[in-house]
């Protein structure tokens, strides 16, 4: 997808793959994200996939094998899903702040992004399959090419065949009211709300069930949490937790951090996002560096989207700090200290989010 595809502010992190996502301002303004301000994160180079001769092959531990073309996943029943997909790294640049994450994307906190996607039930294409037993789990496998460690395979991952059942993953082929762009994926991805950006496969080529997670790289390696003294020198890959709900999270996306503002009621906006089909149900935000909170107004019902918050705030003269926190259906809290959740990776910051600005008379 050329580049000028997208919005003239959007923000490239990196190109070789590509990166990048859209000023938070931008991005807050909008709750179904348009196409050309949705978030990138790819791992290698943008697959040319011709349509015409694209099959999606489903394997493994089926009753029968299938190869489907695009137009045969277009005659299933369609169904339409808004969900929010987010970036394992999103916010990871906070966790830089605290000790280096080299080799790694400093994502701030635009690493997420929603959309009204189209397609087909996963689930209705494993019943056409046929489940055997012994299948526990749903592996993906992209077009696209990553290398490492010396080794050149297509991008994958996997989420439990029970996620892979349920109503709202779809294998998506359009993408806001239109074929999925070639940067997003298309002619087809997986898209598996509630849960972290890389377990929804783009440029979809394989669908294996199997008794075990998958084995690629991105599943058994990368994308999997460690604790804070874990470093990658010390690192045992199987002891790092496997990545897959989203953390309950808040953001602020204005006031944005440096701004100069006036004394004052000010107008504090931002982005919340619970996974797993949980929802925010609380939003707080202090004007002074979490001495006081005031409860901010909290909107958006659609169960696998992120929801928008804002709230009034008084600023007193001089140097400020804005945070928010946020609590999810579960009773899920944010941690306070960015700290408690470093991790060599640098994923799933949901520290409070914090915006230092200069308040004048």
């Amino acid at each position: 997808m050329p580049l000028v595809e997208k919005h003239a502010e959007f923000v490239i992190h990196a190109t070789e793959p590509l990166v990048g996502g859209p000023p938070l301002p931008l991005l807050r303004r909008h709750f179904i994200t348009p196409t050309e301000l949705f978030f990138i994160r790819n791992h290698g180079v943008v697959p040319q996939v011709d349509p015409g001769h694209y099959q999606l092959q489903i394997t493994g531990l089926v009753r029968q094998p299938l190869s489907l073309t695009l137009a045969d996943l277009q005659r299933l029943p369609r169904s339409i899903v808004i969900a929010t997909l987010q970036c394992a790294g999103n916010r990871r640049d906070e966790l830089m702040a605290v000790q280096p994450i080299p080799n790694e994307v400093a994502w701030c906190a635009d690493g997420l992004s929603t959309a009204q996607w189209t397609g087909a039930h996963l689930t209705d294409v494993l019943q056409m399959a046929g489940i055997a037993d012994g299948a526990l789990h749903t592996a993906f496998v992209g077009l696209d090419h990553v290398t490492r460690h010396g080794e050149t395979f297509g991008y994958g991952g996997s989420i439990p065949l029970d996620k892979a059942l349920a109503s709202e993953v779809l294998l998506a082929y359009a993408m806001n009211g239109a074929p999925l762009p070639a940067v997003h994926g298309y002619p087809l991805r997986v898209v598996v709300p509630g849960y972290i950006g890389a377990r929804s496969v783009k440029w979809l080529s394989q669908i294996n069930l199997q008794a075990e997670p998958s084995g690629n790289y991105f599943q058994a390696k990368a994308y999997r949490l460690f604790a804070p003294h874990v470093r990658a020198e010390t690192v045992t890959w199987e002891e790092g937790h496997p990545l897959g709900e989203l953390s309950v999270n808040a953001v602020i996306c204005s006031p944005e951090p440096g701004a100069m503002l006036r004394a004052g009621s000010v107008l504090a906006q931002g982005y919340a996002m619970a996974g797993g089909g949980r929802q925010v149900v609380q939003v707080e935000v202090s004007p002074d560096g979490g001495a006081t909170w005031t409860s901010a107004q909290v909107q958006g019902v659609d169960r696998w989207a992120w929801q928008f918050w804002q709230a009034q705030v008084t600023l007193a003269p001089g140097p400020a700090e804005l945070v928010v926190r946020a609590r999810d259906s579960a009773a899920n809290t944010q941690p306070e200290d960015p700290r408690s959740v470093w991790n060599f990776k640098g994923y799933m910051n949901n520290a409070w989010h914090r915006v230092k600005v200069v308040v004048r008379d």
